[in-house]
């Protein structure tokens, strides 16, 4: 039996954060947006919610809610700005639930559960200078010196880069090993020889921190790698999976941001007599924008239907993603389209919403790496091992 019905659980966590975004999130937007600036307040707001802490177990900290409850979060924080998804994605998808499915019990506890509580805030680092798609080719080394290790090099575009407290960083142990010789470690910013600095000029998501992370003789306990050496890169690809989820969800929110400024502007705005909602073209593109809106939810949906069951979810989470995406760019150019010149200008956050969407298509995997992921799998040139990823052992109603 299929059932499209959320639970009444699920139902309260969407009201709660569409709640929370009219609150906290709504009325500031604008201003962060037009100064670039980003606001640490309102992160820690989200966490004393229990929201940073959603799909983690209650023992560890979170709310011990299912995938499909943490889709409808990532939704609504992006149908109200990017930047709120943003932390969600690297805080919540790339490293608590990378830290909840690799990390030790000691790691948990000193680490996870106050993430999950939201009293730390914590990032992900693989991106590099010259290293994006190609991951395995990471030149951030990572020395063994006895009781820790020792790290050099540096990552760049990371989220929460100048504002985090805890870091998930991936480092060659031995880069003649290729990918096999990439191995992850917990980073706390008070480390020695660790230290960041922001990015500026960006496109969109001004109002998240973005920037780089150095790392000069970085001194990391022997006891904050997670997982064996070596095992680095499948670690970063099952977080990538988690990162990739999020990003998901959170462009079906960026689509229904543009389908409901579209529409409300399509009753407001006349020409010829009548609302512009009642030309044939306009309705072809919202009835586009919500068409699309309802597949990528579905898609969403599906791949969280796997992670709640607890198996491989690679090929339908790369599937959503490559397709949300996408249609959320659609959709704000379309959106766009419809408002006209004044689509065009900072007065309505249509152009905000399509600054904001570009960024989706190239981190977590570009629309291109996608598409021959996808072909791949068509093919049979792809198969994912019959790995089956940790059931989250869920403790509220489901």
């Amino acid at each position: 039996m299929i059932d499209f019905s959320l639970t009444d659980a699920q139902r309260e966590v969407q009201r709660t954060a569409r709640t929370f975004a009219e609150r906290e999130i709504l009325p500031r937007i604008s201003e962060l947006d037009a100064k670039a600036e980003y606001d640490r307040s309102i992160y820690e707001k989200m966490g004393s919610e229990g929201l940073l802490g959603l799909p983690i177990p209650e023992r560890y900290g979170g709310a011990g809610m299912d995938y499909i409850a943490f889709a409808l979060l990532c939704e609504e924080m992006e149908r109200a700005d990017t930047a709120f998804r943003v932390i969600l994605s690297v805080h919540t998808g790339l490293n608590s639930l990378t830290l909840l499915q690799w990390g030790s019990e000691e790691q948990k506890q000193q680490y996870l559960v106050p993430q999950a509580r939201g009293e730390k805030l914590a990032t992900f680092g693989l991106t590099e200078p010259g290293v994006g798609s190609d991951a395995a080719n990471l030149a951030t080394t990572a020395r063994r010196d006895g009781d820790r290790y020792i790290l050099n090099g540096s990552k760049i575009w990371i989220s929460l880069a100048d504002t985090a407290d805890h870091f998930l960083v991936f480092a060659n142990v031995d880069r003649s090993k290729g990918h096999k010789g990439i191995t992850a470690f917990i980073v706390e910013r008070s480390f020695p020889g660790f230290s960041s600095e922001s990015l500026h000029g960006k496109l969109g998501v001004r109002a998240g921190n973005t920037g780089i992370l150095t790392f000069s003789d970085c001194e990391v306990p022997a006891a904050n790698r997670v997982g064996e050496e070596g095992e680095g890169f499948t670690i970063a690809m099952s977080a990538i999976d988690q990162g990739r989820y999020t990003v998901a969800a959170g462009s079906v929110g960026l689509a229904q941001a543009c389908l409901d400024a579209s529409i409300k502007y399509a009753h407001e705005r006349k020409t010829f007599g009548a609302e512009i909602g009642q030309h044939q073209l306009v309705k072809q593109m919202i009835s586009k924008m919500y068409a699309g809106i309802e597949s990528g939810r579905l898609l969403v949906f599906k791949a969280g239907w796997k992670k709640n069951a607890g198996e491989r979810n690679t090929r339908e989470t790369g599937l959503a993603k490559w397709y949300c995406t996408d249609h959320a760019v659609a959709s704000a150019l379309d959106a766009i389209q419809i408002h006209g010149a004044y689509g065009y200008s900072n007065e309505y956050p249509v152009e905000r919403y399509l600054r904001n969407s570009k960024g989706s298509v190239i981190y977590e995997g570009t629309s291109q790496i996608h598409t021959l992921m996808q072909a791949d799998y068509l093919m049979g040139y792809r198969k994912d091992k019959p790995l089956r990823m940790p059931q989250l052992p869920y403790e509220g109603e489901m």
